[in-house]
C-alpha cells in the first residue's frame, strides 16, 4: 500500500460498546476514512442518540446490518453479538479485509463451539493476537483476522511468556474480572446500575476446563470470570506450575532464576511490563488505552510463579485489538491510531 493512499473501513454493529470504541479509535486513524456505519436493530437513528460521546458522527445515520450495505469498502469490522458475524461474513468477497470483534472464529474446534455456543461452527480465522510467536507475519496481509476478546487476551499475554519460555507446564490457575461493558450493550436486568453497584458477581465457573486445541487461543485449566461496578477493565491473575529443570543435584524447580530471565526476556520482546518491579498492574492505569500491563513473581510458599495482567477489555481487548489488525492486514504501521496512555484517576 502506498503511504499517500487512504483506508476506506465500514463498521457493522456501529451502535453497541464495541463497534463505538472502533469508531472512537478510528476518528483519529490519520489513514482511515469511515464509510457505512450499520445497526440492526438501530438502523435509521443518527449515531449521535446513541452514541453521544463521538461528536464529529452525531449527525451519521446507521444503515442496515447487510453485506450490501458493507460492499464497497477495503475493510469491514464485524462489532456483532456472538453467532451473528459468520452468516454476515459468508456473503463478502475475498477482496475486502473482515476483522470479526465477535467469538465467531475464534475457536479451532467445531465441537467446542457447538458445545459452548449451541450453533454451527463458521470457521476459523487467524488470531488476532499479533504479541503472540509468529502472529503479527499471520495477521500480515490477511484478508481476516477473529479478535480474540478481553479474558483471553488478559490471560494468554500474562501466561505466554512464561509458557513459550517452556518455564511453567501448560496448566494454568486463572482468577479474572471484567468490566460490565464487556456484556454488551443490551439491557440485562442483572447488569442494572443497582445490582452492579459495590457488587462483584461470578459466571462461566468452570466452563473452560479440558483439553483445548491450542493454548493460545484457550486457557487449559480452572478458570473463574467475575465482574463488578467498574465499566472498562479486564484484570487476570494467573498461577502456574514450574517446571522441573535438570540441575546438578538432579531435578529441582529454578524459580527465581525461571523469574530473573522471563523478566529479561518481557524487557526484550513486544509484551513488556508495564509497571515498576514491585507494582502491580491496575486497570485504571490502562483505561482508554491499547496497553497491556504485566508483572510477574515467585509464590515461594506455594512453589508457583504468578502473572498478573491488565487490559482495557473495550480498547487492547476488543476494539484497540481490532485496529491494530487492521494495520498489520493493510500493511500499515501497528500503532497507528492507538495509544498507550491511559486514563488516572
Amino acid at each position: 500500500m502506498r503511504m499517500s493512499e487512504v483506508v476506506s473501513v465500514a463498521v457493522a454493529g456501529a451502535s453497541g460498546y464495541a463497534g463505538g470504541e472502533v469508531l472512537r479509535l478510528l476518528l483519529s486513524h490519520p489513514r482511515v476514512r469511515l464509510g457505512a456505519l450499520t445497526g440492526a436493530r438501530n438502523a435509521g437513528q443518527t449515531l449521535g442518540a446513541l452514541q453521544p460521546h463521538l461528536l464529529p458522527l452525531a449527525d451519521r445515520v446507521l444503515e442496515p446490518t447487510s453485506a450490501a450495505t458493507l460492499a464497497g469498502h477495503d475493510v469491514v469490522v464485524l462489532a456483532l453479538p456472538h453467532g451473528e458475524s459468520g452468516p454476515l461474513a459468508a456473503e463478502l468477497g475475498d477482496d475486502v479485509v473482515v476483522i470479526d470483534c465477535g467469538a465467531d472464529f475464534r475457536l479451532e474446534s467445531a465441537a467446542d463451539w457447538e458445545r459452548f455456543y449451541g450453533s454451527a461452527h463458521a470457521g476459523t480465522w487467524p488470531y488476532g493476537l499479533p504479541e503472540l510467536p509468529g502472529q503479527r507475519e499471520r495477521i500480515a496481509g490477511a484478508t481476516r483476522v477473529a479478535v480474540p476478546g478481553c479474558y483471553p487476551t488478559a490471560v494468554t499475554l500474562a501466561m505466554a511468556p512464561a509458557l513459550t519460555a517452556g518455564l511453567v507446564r501448560p496448566e494454568v490457575t486463572v482468577v479474572a474480572a471484567s468490566g460490565t461493558s464487556g456484556a454488551g450493550k443490551a439491557a440485562k436486568p442483572h447488569l442494572l446500575g443497582s445490582e452492579v453497584m459495590g457488587n462483584v458477581s461470578a459466571y462461566g465457573v468452570g466452563g473452560c476446563t479440558g483439553t483445548p486445541p491450542r493454548w493460545c487461543r484457550t486457557s487449559r485449566g480452572s478458570r473463574r470470570q467475575t465482574s463488578g461496578s467498574a465499566s472498562r477493565r479486564c484484570w487476570s491473575r494467573c498461577r502456574g506450575h514450574p517446571r522441573d529443570l535438570l540441575g546438578a543435584g538432579g531435578p529441582r524447580r529454578d524459580c527465581h532464576g525461571g523469574l530473573r530471565r522471563l523478566r529479561a526476556r518481557l524487557r526484550r520482546r513486544a509484551v513488556r511490563p508495564g509497571a515498576a518491579l514491585g507494582q502491580w498492574p491496575q486497570t485504571q492505569a490502562v483505561a482508554g488505552s491499547n496497553a497491556v500491563h504485566l508483572q510477574v513473581a515467585v509464590d515461594d510458599a506455594a512453589g508457583r510463579l504468578v502473572a498478573v495482567c491488565a487490559v482495557d477489555n473495550l480498547t487492547k481487548g476488543t476494539a484497540g485489538a481490532a485496529v491494530q489488525c487492521l494495520n498489520l492486514a493493510m500493511g500499515l504501521a501497528e500503532g497507528l491510531g492507538l495509544s498507550t496512555v491511559g486514563l488516572a484517576p
